[in-house]
């Protein structure tokens, strides 16, 4: 545990970011969690566990473990073509649910796109009109479905839509009663909200790195971007466009009660059948395994297999699941990310040794 502090502490005390939470655990109890930095530099206000953080992509095992429910429902077929679902899909029709989930249908990740808005901007955001442009400005496929793993945020706004179109709520509505009501998660904990600005982290940026470069294609920086603390630049508040793909917002704690319900045999959340599903790498049309599975890549650490989910924006978060030992960990950075850099390997691992 001391190895584990000095790793999380030496993040803030180098100014990699302004603040972080970490949680590792198994299926019942918290065996370690950290908070530690600040949570804004403006009001130099501190990370507490009950610090809010922007989740982004993790996001996008919650819409797939809805997409499992529906199937273990009846409601669909997971090896049935997106069109048959969607009338307006603008992508071959022999594209199926899985291959979304899987990130194998072929659709495309356009790059620079338009991410957010802000939270006076909510009530008039429309989600799906915003992204019918979207679809019909990048209607053309890299690969063929199953040929070849290639990450696709349009994947998950569509798997969103039919989430909706055949629940009768909206994508936020049924997360909520499906997911996070059934295991007690609070709204203030987590949801697609900020509830109390006092609460949530800022998320920041350095100063001087080409990162700001790329930001600068993704965001309108006159917008966003807010005052300058020594080495960060302060990003206000925002909404991610594609809330099925990153809009979750919440705590280090919230995801950890979320995951270790995963862990569960017999959990609330769905059956062993489809959990099996959720958590089995996809082999693609040229019989190798894309260390993808329903939404969860698929890694190895000190000899253990884990399931996790990771990148961020103007945050840094990463999930992550041992089922062979029953283990799972969480880390939330309110500090500028886009790769998956898999954090939790440096600290995770003093754990699992043990």
């Amino acid at each position: 545990m001391q190895i584990a502090n000095e790793i999380l502490s030496t993040q803030i005390k180098k100014h990699k970011t302004p603040g972080l939470q970490y949680l590792f655990f198994n299926q019942d109890s918290i065996i370690y969690s950290y908070s530690g930095g600040k949570a804004n530099l403006e009001t130099q206000v501190e990370v507490t566990d009950r610090t809010t953080f922007n989740a982004y992509s993790v996001t996008k095992t919650f819409t797939a473990l809805a997409i499992l429910q529906m199937a273990e429902k009846g409601m669909l077929k997971l090896d049935d073509p997106v069109s048959a679902y969607l009338p307006e899909f603008v992508y071959p029709e022999a594209i199926t649910i899985r291959q979304l989930l899987s990130h194998s249908s072929g659709i495309p990740n356009p790059l620079p796109l338009n991410w957010t808005h802000l939270p006076e901007e909510a009530s008039s955001f429309n989600r799906n009109e915003f992204f019918k442009e979207v679809f019909i400005k990048n209607s053309k496929t890299k690969s063929g479905p199953n040929q070849k793993f290639a990450y696709s945020n349009l994947g998950y706004i569509l798997l969103g839509q039919i989430i909706e179109q055949f629940s009768g709520q909206s994508y936020e509505g049924y997360i909520r009663a499906h997911v996070l009501e059934p295991i007690n998660i609070p709204a203030d904990q987590l949801g697609f909200y900020i509830q109390d600005t006092e609460l949530h982290a800022r998320g920041h940026q350095k100063r001087f790195r080409i990162i700001n470069v790329i930001f600068g294609f993704m965001i309108d920086k006159s917008r966003f971007k807010d005052k300058t603390y020594n080495k960060w630049t302060s990003i206000k508040n925002m909404y991610v466009n594609g809330t099925p793909y990153g809009g979750l917002i919440g705590n280090a704690s919230a995801f950890s009660i979320y995951l270790q319900e995963l862990l569960k045999t017999d959990n609330r959340l769905i059956s062993e059948e489809y959990k099996k599903m959720l958590f089995t790498e996809n082999i693609l049309e040229n019989g190798k395994p894309s260390k993808m599975s329903l939404s969860w890549f698929k890694g190895k650490l000190n000899g253990q297999t884990y399931f996790a989910h990771a990148v961020g924006g103007f945050y840094y978060c990463e999930i992550r699941l041992y089922p062979e030992t029953g283990y799972g960990s969480v880390i939330m950075f309110n500090r500028a990310g886009m790769s998956d850099v898999r954090f939790l390997d440096k600290v995770d691992r003093y754990f699992l040794e043990k």
